[in-house]
């Protein structure tokens, strides 16, 4: 049964109005808004027909929505029908502007109230096959990183489910390897650009007198090396989307010529006089605190408020371990499509020891780890013996009776991290004599992540040199 209100205190509207619908709707009416609104709120009705006497709206566009919030806020999706006289078209057509569905005027014609209810099932219907395609998309979605158990991260799909149709600026925060160049792609993917270019840019991997070049692009002569014009990376993703990874590495000058880009859509290419105009999404992501860059003097707060428009967390591969078993036989998947051959499991006590492990190198870690397995495993089953002994050795012994109660849970918990990796890297150097790569290779993270960890507990490479382990 569907439920239809009428709220208007002419009869021969309300009588004409209940013979439009058939026995599937319950018809109810009042005649006045007080009443209304009450009745909104304890039934779910499909459709409100209100006359407009009964809402005092004089004013802007603003007073207008004040008067239909009491109905959205009851039941979002109900379609609001406006009831008026020839006098109040112009009030009508204004509340009709401020979100109601449509408006008839009295005396109220039988075909045109079917004609108008007909239309609005018919949008209903589009938005509802609309929804589902794009819900039976993203579930078939064929990439396994979507397919998660950790509630954190289903919080993060449906925030990119949510704002990849639009173009609002993103900025993707996250320790390093948890996946944030594919979060940036999966959103691309989403988007109305999706036909179009995206382009990533590395921005910690590119000196900072390259950079701008890179961004923005140069013309001949514009320095000694340039023979020729270059494009930039933003011409290049012109109607695309541009991809900005570790954004918080740039200089200062350069926060200042991004900032005009996202101000005004226009750049210079290095050397050259005309102003070029880009029509780009950006999304950018960090593994710093942007925020206390900023207490800092290091990043600048216009900036920084100018990508903060949408920000997604992506949470640490420790805090979503119940998707590691999923990651690890999308990795194996992965490696078999590009191999001869075929590994076709893992042994479970692997798993368990992947799932105790702590990964401070997060899923990119992960990848690696399965990969040197692959590589070295000889038989159609991933054993314990094709896997660093660290993945398998005892858990680091913790002290948990000094932890700081007066801290927060979130600070606890990464004050006991930050104690679990500096004894980690610390066992790991000393059985390594301070040997970086091969230091590197048994954590499963890469050179530039390990010196990165180092610096952050201030570790020396000749401490460990001499060591007797």
């Amino acid at each position: 049964m569907k439920y239809i209100l009428v709220a208007s205190k002419n009869v021969d509207a309300i009588q004409v109005l209940k013979s439009c619908f058939s026995s599937d709707y319950q018809i109810k009416n009042t005649d006045n808004q007080q009443s209304c609104i009450e009745l909104f709120q304890k039934k779910r009705y499909e459709f409100l027909f209100i006359d407009v006497e009964l809402m005092d709206c004089v004013g802007d566009k603003n007073e207008f929505k004040k008067q239909l919030q009491p109905f959205w806020s009851a039941f979002p999706e109900a379609e609001i029908i406006v009831l008026t006289s020839q006098k109040k078209i112009r009030q009508a057509v204004n509340i009709v502007k401020a979100g109601a569905s449509n408006y008839l005027i009295y005396p109220i014609d039988p075909e045109e109230v079917k004609l108008i209810t007909a239309s609005i099932h018919r949008d209903q219907q589009i938005y509802s096959e609309l929804k589902f395609l794009r819900s039976r998309f993203w579930r078939r979605e064929s990439h396994a990183y979507l397919r998660t158990k950790s509630s954190a991260m289903e919080a993060v799909f449906d925030q990119v489910q949510k704002v990849s149709p639009t173009d609002t600026t993103i900025l993707l925060t996250g320790e390093t390897g948890t996946g944030k160049g594919v979060i940036a792609n999966l959103i691309h993917r989403h988007s109305m650009r999706s036909e179009k270019q995206f382009i990533p840019v590395h921005c910690g991997a590119i000196p900072d007198t390259l950079l701008e070049s890179e961004l923005f692009g140069h013309e001949k002569g514009a320095f000694t090396s340039a023979d020729r014009r270059k494009l930039g990376k933003f011409e290049i993703a012109n109607h695309g989307t541009i991809f900005l990874d570790e954004i918080g590495t740039i200089s200062a000058s350069m926060q200042i010529k991004l900032l005009q880009v996202l101000q005004d859509r226009t750049y210079q290419r290095i050397g050259g006089e005309n102003i070029m105009k880009t029509d780009v999404r950006v999304i950018v992501a960090t593994n710093a605190n942007l925020m206390q860059m900023c207490e800092d003097g290091t990043f600048r707060k216009d900036l920084f408020y100018r990508l903060n428009v949408f920000p997604i967390e992506i949470p640490p591969l420790r805090e979503r371990k119940e998707d590691i078993p999923n990651l690890v036989e999308m990795f194996l998947e992965r490696q078999n499509r590009f191999s001869l051959k075929k590994i076709r499991d893992v042994e479970s006590k692997v798993i368990d020891a992947l799932c105790d492990y702590h990964w401070p190198g997060n899923i990119r870690e992960l990848e690696n780890v399965i990969e040197r397995a692959y590589v070295i495993e000889s038989s159609s089953i991933l054993r314990a013996s094709s896997f660093p002994m660290e993945i398998f050795s005892e858990k680091v012994p913790i002290d948990l009776s000094s932890v700081n109660t007066s801290l927060t849970l979130d600070q606890a918990r990464k004050e006991v991290i930050e104690q679990v990796e500096k004894t980690y890297l610390e066992e790991l150097l000393q059985k390594n004599k301070g040997r970086i790569r091969q230091t590197a290779e048994a954590a499963g993270i890469g050179v530039r992540q390990l010196h990165k960890l180092m610096t952050k507990y201030k570790l020396r490479k000749e401490d460990f040199k001499n060591s007797l382990k």
